[in-house]
Parts: C-alpha cells; structure tokens; sequence
C-alpha cells in the first residue's frame, strides 16, 4: 500500500535567520492524517527532535520555550523547565544505606501511609550482628562416614574386593569406627579439605570422653598422624612394584 504525502516548508520565525520548517502530511494509509516536524539548517540538514536541535545549536539559542511541534516560543515552557534557585541540599547523600533507617509504616486501617516514631530501649545484640555478617559455612556432619560402613565394591569375577589393609600409625577416633570407615575419612578428607591433612589433635582421652565437642569434622577419623621418611620410602617401593606388576601385565596381553 502506498502512502501518499504532502509537505510545506516555510521560515522559522522562533529560530534564527535561515531555520526552515517542514510539515509532512500523511494523505493516505493507516497513519492518514499525521503530520511530521522537521527543522533544516541554513545548510540544509534536516532535524527530526528537539534534542538533536539543542544539541546542534548549544548554548547560542535558548530553546527551553520552543515548542517543536508548533514551531512557536510557549513561556509555558520555560516554567516548566526552570529549576528553582538556591542549591538543594541531598540529605541522602554520604548518608549508608541501612533499612533501620527507614520509619516503618503504621499497619492500620487507614489508607493513609502514617510513619511511626521507633525508639530503641536495648542496644543491638552483638550476637545477632556476629550470625549475620560472620561465617555462613554450613555445619558439617559428624561420623557420616559410619553410613557407608558394610558397602564394599564387587568385581564381576572375583566377588568381593579384597579390603585395603590400613598402616598401624592410622588408629581409628571414635565410636564403633572400624578400618573401612577411616579408609573412607581419610580418602574424602584427601579430597575435599584443601588443607593439610594432620587428624585429630586433641588427646585421645578428650575425643573418646566427648567426640561431638573436641573432633574436628574437616580432618579424618584418625589421631594425630606423623609421616616419617621411612614411611615415604616404604610407599615409594609399593607404588613401584604396582607399576611393574601393571607393566607385567599389560605385555602379556600384546598380540
């Protein structure tokens, strides 16, 4: 469909010297009757808002009583736009933002929003300032490797997996706590915690009295534990013949 269009440019009297103005009128279409404003330059570029208008022209034309639709000066205008003198001081500015601030609203009846006076009898408890910007770690469970107690891994052709045999310097913290367990605390703790991994340090008589206060949760089930030179060599030579044994094997199933 085709809109049929009818312009008419004329001098601006509001502007200086050399300012047309143009009105396009939309004669057919859905938008039939429309008219468009334009405003070009005495160079001939063409404007299409008052924004870009006071943009081009800056600060040598006063434009805050033009009224670009009409092409006239409106003092309406210039009310509307004028900011009141003095300097307004901004109350909120330097000022934190904290909702304690802020005067709760009366919950009544009244479809008026009446702001209440709060006074504060007792100062802020230290406690509840402490659970809120403190730590939000999560606790962690006690002894939740005693779930797995019983579960062991089956091979499709030998059964059951023979257990691994733990060192005698890894001794079990805690009750009820048998060798698979702290197999399974030492292996998540090798995992998990980032940190080193020492066992418990508290005296054994401590945890044995009361686990729940003196066990650490983010180290395994297993007392203190020194790793000595001769227990670094000892592991080396088992890592060692387990290569060798794999290496064995591995030639044995080459074509």
């Amino acid at each position: 469909m085709s809109v049929q269009i009818e312009k008419r440019r004329y001098e601006c009297s509001a502007l200086p010297k050399g300012w047309k103005r143009e009105e396009v009128l939309r004669k057919t279409g859905l938008t039939s009757g429309k008219v468009d404003v334009y405003y070009y330059s005495p160079s001939g570029k063409k404007f299409r808002s008052k924004p870009q208008l006071t943009r081009y022209l800056g600060d040598s034309v006063d434009l805050s009583s033009f009224d670009f639709r009409t092409g006239k000066v409106n003092p309406m205008l210039a009310r509307k736009n004028k900011k009141p003198r003095g300097t307004l001081f901004d109350y909120s500015r330097g000022m934190r933002n904290d909702a304690s601030l802020v005067p709760p609203i009366r919950q009544t009846a009244s479809i008026f929003k009446q702001p209440v006076t709060v006074i504060k009898t007792q100062p802020t408890s230290k406690v509840k300032t402490d659970m809120k910007h403190g730590s939000q770690d999560k606790p962690k469970q006690l002894f939740w490797e005693k779930r797995l107690q019983g579960l062991q891994a089956l091979d499709a052709q030998t059964s059951v997996l023979r257990n691994v045999d733990l060192p005698a310097a890894l001794k079990a913290v805690g009750p009820n706590v048998e060798d698979q367990t702290v197999l399974q605390s030492v292996a998540t703790a090798l995992h998990v915690f980032p940190g080193p991994i020492t066992g418990q340090t508290e005296a054994r008589q401590y945890l044995e009295k009361n686990p729940g206060v003196f066990l650490n949760p983010t180290q395994p089930l297993v007392v203190s534990v020194q790793i000595q030179n001769e227990d670094i060599a000892m592991q080396e030579e088992r890592v060692d013949h387990a290569r060798h044994q794999l290496q064995k094997a591995l030639r044995e199933l080459e074509p």
